[in-house]
């Protein structure tokens, strides 16, 4: 599949931004590779946030106002705006779970070509660390609500809907457990064959404009 919307959709979402937002783009960045270079060394436990803030030549108070807790570091990054508009360039007529699977699959092109170090290190301490493993649950719950007022918007629905809600949910809900079990297996599985299984799982669930 050809990953060019993919990045073409991180490179326009990069450019549209203010000097203010680019700069604090690069701090956030800069935040997040100084968290993973230590943690490869030292162990996500025994990594700090004064040691993450002195690494990426930052205050600790600079690393909290990007990032409530130190979970968020390993979470957060720069996809939801890129899945946002992907989604909204999906066919109108398209089968909601199908253009949430072309989403992810894109999304997920995009960082293995991208950021293929961050997502190893990132999906290996979902698997180690059950704190990060609980935070991801809070994390993929805002982009089910992102990407649910999109859908909302192309079907007209309620984005308050219940099986709205309920469905993309469960999708992302996949996805995570999808992402976790190719993690404990040591990435040894084709992770887009994982998830076209998991599709399949839901197929029969799929909400019908």
């Amino acid at each position: 599949m050809d990953v060019t919307p993919n990045l073409r959709c991180l490179s326009e979402n990069r450019a549209g931004l203010s000097l203010r937002e680019r700069k604090k783009l690069r701090t956030r960045i800069a935040i997040r590779r100084a968290t993973y270079r230590l943690i490869a060394s030292e162990g996500y436990e025994a990594t700090t946030v004064e040691q993450i803030a002195e690494a990426a030549e930052v205050s600790p108070s600079t690393v909290f106002r990007y990032f409530p807790v130190k979970e968020d570091i390993v979470l957060t990054d720069e996809y939801d705006p890129v899945m946002a508009d992907i989604l909204r360039q999906r066919p109108a007529g398209e089968p909601i779970l199908e253009s949430l699977r072309f989403v992810i699959v894109e999304s997920l092109r995009g960082m293995l070509r991208d950021q293929p170090e961050e997502l190893y290190a990132r999906t290996r301490l979902m698997v180690e660390v059950p704190s990060i493993r609980a935070r991801m649950s809070e994390t993929m719950s805002t982009t089910s609500q992102l990407l649910a007022q999109i859908l909302a918007e192309r079907t007209g629905r309620d984005p308050a809907e219940l099986e709205l809600r309920l469905f993309v949910s469960t999708v992302i809900g996949t996805l995570r457990e999808v992402t976790i079990y190719w993690g404990e297996r040591g990435f040894e599985d084709d992770l887009f064959s994982l998830i076209d299984r998991a599709m399949v799982v839901l197929g029969d669930l799929d909400l019908r404009d």
